[in-house]
């Protein structure tokens, strides 16, 4: 039935708008994945009732701008930081991320008005849609709706189908209810049940031995409006200094993201101070460096005499964040300088994704900050590292859901290649994850601490490792098939 003949688009647009908001639930640090299951379902019966593409495209758009105008509220914080001169943009921030995300569900919502089953064709196209998220535009695959499994045993498929996969899972599982009714919703519970006593019973097995290493994570909580106060830089680097030198000395000590306020090049006299502090032991450090006029945002390990034993720059940035798109190429055709890397405005990106060979901490892939949410960076590594490590400052992110999103999208990056992760950041969410994804020692967030812990094992390759999207996304085109196939044969 076309419900949507009796309503008006005002009416579509706020009911749409309503259900997005409360699907934003399921994501961290609430996780409650029934409401978006529920809401999932009221929107996917919106679209597929609509009348005619239009209405369709309508009611995705408003039900993806409420989505993420809630799960990416966290987006405002960075412009609160200095709110005088930047506190205006807050609400337009928001306002054109949701709407801008929101055109994928609504382009997929159009999309399957011509499905002859339009529940299960939107199911589809907002899978492929969501994939799509992770790709376009360098991509932004944060707050996918498979997110919301992250700490239940059911994300553990994820290390046969990865993140796109529980998204497919989720929609379906959303769509079944409609297309089918009281059969279709005892076949969704069916097997999501299943696959969560498949999940548990793969947590339940035993994990490798930890390595004979102790981590020693620095969490300095820098407030982020204070943490470049020249008058405070000293007061925060001797607080890193102080919980390093900690006793019992660690084996490696990892500081977080742009965690040492100077640049090494000219402040040559702190190496010495860190070395001493850890003892002469090997010391990961987030630090800023300069190559001529470009400035990466990089990790650098020192070893017992200071010199470099390793070194990462980002490769994977922040657009507009910490780099704007064809900056450079404004810089040489006109002569525009202000948004260009090679003029020291913006970070220079990495070569990519790299894997460090720490000798008996083993080889490991770094990722700094926005880097964990793509599952395709730690896919693209040019081998198998024996772990992961993210190096963050999170408190860009505010307190309430940013820095927890951004952790559990880290933890799912465990799941998907079976290796641990550990999770260094400026005030949280700092932890050691083992490689099924679980949190097994933790600090406390917005609080300064060191933690000391064992460098979990590493699983062998998963499905997912072995794979990646290949398996989903070949699944997805033969859904598409199917959906239009059964659609030329309703024409005839």
């Amino acid at each position: 039935m076309a419900v949507q003949g009796r309503w008006s688009r005002r009416r579509i647009a706020v009911v749409a708008f309503g259900l997005g908001a409360i699907m934003a639930t399921g994501q961290a640090p609430l996780g409650w994945w029934w409401a978006t299951l529920g809401a999932l379902a009221g929107l996917v019966a919106l679209v597929s009732r609509a009348e005619g593409a239009r209405r369709a495209f309508w009611a995705g758009l408003f039900g993806g701008a409420g989505y993420f105008a809630i799960a990416l509220s966290w987006i405002v914080e960075p412009f609160l930081i200095d709110v005088a001169q930047h506190g205006w943009m807050a609400p337009f921030a928001v306002l054109f991320l949701a709407f801008g995300l929101a055109l994928f569900w609504g382009a997929a919502a159009a999309l399957s008005a011509g499905a002859r089953q339009r529940a299960l064709g939107f199911a589809v196209a907002f899978s492929v849609a969501e994939l799509l998220r992770g790709y376009v535009l360098t991509g932004f695959p944060w707050a996918l709706p498979g997110h919301v499994w992250i700490g239940t045993p059911l994300d553990q498929v994820a290390a046969y189908i990865g993140p796109s996969g529980l998204t497919l899972m989720t929609l379906l599982a959303a769509a079944l209810p409609v297309a089918w009714g009281w059969p279709g919703a005892l076949a969704a519970g069916v097997g999501l049940a299943g696959l969560g006593v498949a999940g548990q019973m793969r947590l339940n097995q035993p994990l490798p031995p930890d390595r004979d290493v102790t981590l020693r994570l620095i969490q300095p909580n820098a407030e982020q409006h204070l943490k470049w106060d020249e008058s405070l830089a000293r007061l925060y680097f001797d607080r890193q200094l102080e919980l390093t030198r900690a006793e019992p000395v660690a084996d490696l000590t990892i500081w977080p993201e742009t965690a040492v306020p100077y640049l090494m090049e000219y402040s040559p006299e702190i190496v010495p101070e860190i070395m001493a502090a850890s003892g002469g032991r090997p010391v990961a450090l987030g630090i800023q460096r300069v190559e001529g006029e470009r400035f990466y945002n990089s990790l650098r390990v020192l070893e017992r005499d200071g010199m470099i034993a390793a070194e990462y720059d980002k490769s994977h940035l922040v657009p507009f964040g910490e780099y704007v798109p064809f900056g450079d190429l404004l810089g040489d055709w006109f002569g525009i300088t202000a948004f260009a890397a090679q003029a020291g405005n913006t970070y220079t990106a990495g070569a990519g994704p790299a894997v460090l060979n720490l000798g008996r901490m083993g080889k490991v892939l770094p990722l700094i900050c926005y880097e964990a949410v793509f599952p395709q960076d730690v896919g693209g590594a040019p081998e198998r590292a024996d772990w992961i490590l993210q190096i963050t400052n999170d408190a860009w992110f505010g307190v309430w859901t940013g820095p927890f999103q951004h952790a559990a999208q880290a933890r799912l990056r465990a799941v998907e290649q079976g290796l641990p992760l550990v999770r260094v950041a400026n005030t949280g969410v700092t932890e050691v994850v083992d490689a099924r994804g679980r949190v097994v020692k933790a600090l406390p967030f917005g609080t300064i601490g060191a933690l000391d812990a064992a460098l979990p094992g590493a699983l062998p390759p998963t499905p997912f490792a072995r794979y990646g999207e290949a398996p989903v996304i070949l699944l997805l085109a033969g859904l598409a098939l199917a959906t239009l196939r059964r659609r030329r044969q309703a024409t005839h």
